[in-house]
């Protein structure tokens, strides 16, 4: 890498910061004000509102990284042009391959710190604000668009309706079989208080056992049980996958694959995390085009077009997406679909423009 590929990727860091600082703030202002909507009910106050946007700005920043990266090397490429630099480099030998390049590896560098930020910090400041939310709205949090959730051992399952604010589990259904399928016991309980090494102690219990062709009902004040789920394990299973790092969907969706449960929607969470990393490269080999386009027909009508391009991928990926998991889809070609179609076109018009 010489003293032209360094400054190259400097410019072009700098744009991409250029549009993060106009993007991100602005898509917070909209976040924000649709916080402000809820401000008034229960406890929620205005400085919660501001808390809960300021809390989900590292998962924005993941959400936006593509478009900024699109947006940022047309504005780097498009000032180099304006001011003739990028003419005075192409005239000493410089390819358009060649900058695409320079494009690339700065573009490997922002996906490894969208990866630290995935891991590490966007999961737990996203996990704190929507538990903070919850707390002061009052809200429990409606699982599996009002059937709950539903997970099982070897023997058991295990039904939660509803979290409450502090992460006490509610409306509980709990059904034991034996090794043949038959029910053996059904317990049901309005809400659980959690004690010392994630031990239940399930209220108001209705006791249903059956014992050969009979069925005997107890009402109990008060059960203690122990569930084979630690109150992590429930946690996760209550968060949007979109919240879990990659290493919780991952151990996740092996639980449920390991227990016959359902996990589509958690298989292409994590698929697509993937996919984002491949969609950011995409756009930046296809920004290389719509920049040298720049030189014929303005910057501000090529940053409209990007924006237009933006918006387009954005829709498109929304829509193979929720179309994917209806379908049933391998969540691969869901989650990687779209960036591989893109690296395609970037790379046809990085041929042309060459």
């Amino acid at each position: 890498m010489n003293l032209m590929d360094r400054y190259l990727m400097r410019q072009i860091f700098f744009g991409m910061c250029i549009a993060a600082a106009v993007m991100v703030p602005l898509f917070s202002f909209l976040d924000l004000l649709e916080e402000l909507e809820d401000v008034g009910e229960g406890s929620y106050a205005l400085q919660d509102a501001f808390r809960f946007v300021l809390l989900m700005v590292p998962r924005r920043v993941i959400q936006l990284a593509p478009f900024i990266a699109l947006l940022g090397n047309v504005i780097a490429l498009g000032r180099l042009a304006a001011s003739l630099e990028l003419t005075a480099m192409r005239a000493a030998g410089l390819s358009v391959l060649r900058i695409a390049r320079a494009s690339l590896s700065l573009g490997l560098g922002v996906v490894l710190m969208l990866v630290v930020l995935e891991q590490f910090v966007a999961p737990v400041f996203q996990q704190i604000a929507l538990i903070q939310r919850s707390a002061a709205l009052a809200q429990s949090a409606e699982l599996g668009e009002g059937l709950g959730i539903w997970t099982r051992d070897q023997s058991r399952v295990l039904r939660i309706g509803n979290m409450g604010p502090q992460g006490e589990p509610n409306d509980i259904e709990i059904m034991t079989f034996d090794k043949d399928g038959r029910l053996l016991e059904y317990l049901r309980s309005p809400q659980a208080d959690i004690a010392v090494h994630d031990t239940w102690t399930l209220q108001q219990v209705t006791r249903k056992r059956v014992e050969g062709e009979r069925v005997i009902t107890d009402r109990l004040a008060s059960l203690a049980w122990r569930p084979f789920l630690s109150q992590d394990q429930i946690a996760t299973l209550t968060r949007p996958p979109d919240s879990l790092s990659p290493t919780q969907l991952h151990e996740l969706v092996g639980y449920l694959r390991a227990t016959g449960q359902e996990f589509a929607a958690y298989e292409l969470a994590l698929w697509r995390k993937l996919g984002g990393a491949v969609t950011l490269l995409a756009m930046l080999a296809l920004s290389v085009p719509f920049a040298f386009g720049s030189l014929r027909s303005g910057l501000g009508q090529r940053l409209i077009l990007a924006s237009l391009t933006g918006v387009g991928v954005y829709l498109l990926d929304q829509i193979v997406s929720n179309a994917g998991l209806l379908l049933k889809v391998d969540p691969i070609w869901v989650a990687l679909g779209p960036g591989v179609v893109l690296a395609i076109a970037g790379q046809q018009a990085l041929i042309r423009t060459r």
